[in-house]
């Protein structure tokens, strides 16, 4: 089966986020699959962008076909982004004979994070009689509605409830990560029966790379846990969205000598949080921030820790679910989670892996955090091994990649 996927910030193990179309598409390939990922040439996500000399290059990546557009780079959430996504809806749009010269797809998929690449997915199925799926990462146009205080009439939310409703109508599958998302996508057009949950996951490979963090990283951490310090740690974007101040705040409010939180990765919040140490007027010994390493190299991260955070925001936009990447690879790392989403699906209770508190509640996180620091060392390893187990029977991308497709054939 030929299978074209879009999402115009796809990356890969070379490239960084977004890692799921990378995962998915490996699968397939080694099933005998033929295919091609379509993604702009710039993601603000990828610690790597690739050098596209023209539109609609083609390069092979561990079997895949990476078809680039040249969608310009762009900084933040403004008018730029917002040209980048318009640059690339319309040349796939207006280049549907070029998109499938070479390439008759049997399934087209539109998994941008936004809704809009909807529209040149479904004329290009149409045009070789192909299925047309869509695959919904975050909830859009609630998510920047609810993180940005967007009003449902401004332009940008009315172009993207249009797509949405467009998805709803028009898609043969609609394959979503978040698992209690399809009443609301019944009101928005769609039939019961064309929605699938495909969650998120991890990838066993890249739990038996050797590759390492920086050796100045493990030097800090280890003489963190010289000190008998319990060790906390984040991986991932730095946002607004993972509740990283909460955890200076609750950090602020426990024994700093006992603990040692680390922050690995980079992002828009990071400067903020770094500033708000000052402020919390933090020791400088109970934390360290250390960039990005690529994701292969986030186990031997994990393996210097005690309990991994796990949080977002008390938002609305949760009453979906949740699925991020980082959850499954705190849970296969083998250490306890510190929990604080609201969200229908919790993990940590469910799987027993974990201290669970209300999201962004500092006091309710002190007291998760002590509740780690007093466990016994049997009940630590005992709720980090329970994670580890589910991920390896449910949450591995081997299997999720076969649920993908046996929900679209």
């Amino acid at each position: 089966m030929n299978i074209l996927y879009i999402n115009h910030y796809a990356g890969g193990l070379k490239y960084g986020m977004e890692f799921r179309p990378y995962y998915l598409a490996r699968e397939w390939v080694k099933n005998g699959h033929r295919v091609r990922i379509v993604a702009g040439d710039y993601s603000h996500l990828r610690t790597e962008n690739p050098n596209v000399e023209k539109d609609f290059q083609i390069d092979m990546v561990d079997g895949i076909e990476y078809q680039w557009i040249k969608s310009g780079r762009y900084a933040g959430n403004g008018v730029g982004r917002l040209l980048s996504m318009i640059r690339f809806i319309a040349k796939l749009y207006f280049n549907v004979t070029r998109m499938i010269i070479d390439f008759k797809p049997d399934v087209v998929i539109s998994s941008s994070t936004y809704p809009l690449d909807a529209f040149p997915a479904k004329k290009i199925a149409d045009s070789v009689n192909a299925r047309y799926v869509h695959e919904i990462h975050d909830m859009w146009p609630i998510t920047p509605m609810e993180l940005y205080g967007m009003s449902k009439w401004h332009p940008f939310v009315m172009i993207m409830q249009i797509g949405e409703n467009y998805f709803c109508r028009n898609a043969y599958k609609v394959v979503s990560i978040l698992p209690c998302a399809k009443e609301y996508l019944v009101q928005h057009g769609m039939a019961g029966d064309k929605f699938a949950h495909v969650p998120n996951g991890i990838n066993l490979a890249d739990w038996s790379s050797l590759a390492d963090i920086p050796e100045q990283y493990k030097n800090t951490i280890m003489e963190a846990k010289r000190e008998g310090r319990f060790v906390i740690g984040f991986f991932g974007s730095h946002t607004k969205s993972y509740s990283l101040d909460i955890l200076l705040k609750a950090l602020s409010k426990c024994d700093q000598n006992k603990l040692f939180v680390a922050f690995l990765g980079n992002g828009n919040y990071k400067d903020y949080l770094i500033k708000l140490t000052d402020q919390l007027k933090l020791d400088k010994k109970c934390y360290a921030f250390f960039d990005a390493v690529p994701k292969i190299a986030v186990p031997s991260f994990t393996a210097l820790l005690d309990a991994c955070y796990v949080a977002a925001i008390n938002n609305k936009m949760f009453k979906f679910g949740i699925g991020m990447n980082k959850l499954f690879d705190s849970m296969m790392s083998g250490k306890p989670l510190l929990y604080a989403v609201n969200a229908p699906n919790n993990f940590a209770e469910e799987y027993d892996c974990g201290i669970s508190v209300e999201a962004e509640n500092v006091d309710a996180l002190v007291v998760g955090i002590n509740e780690l620091l007093h466990s016994p060392p049997e009940k630590l390893l005992e709720m980090g091994n329970n994670g580890k187990r589910a991920v390896l029977s449910k949450y591995n991308y081997e299997a999720l990649a076969k649920m993908f497709l046996d929900a679209v054939k």
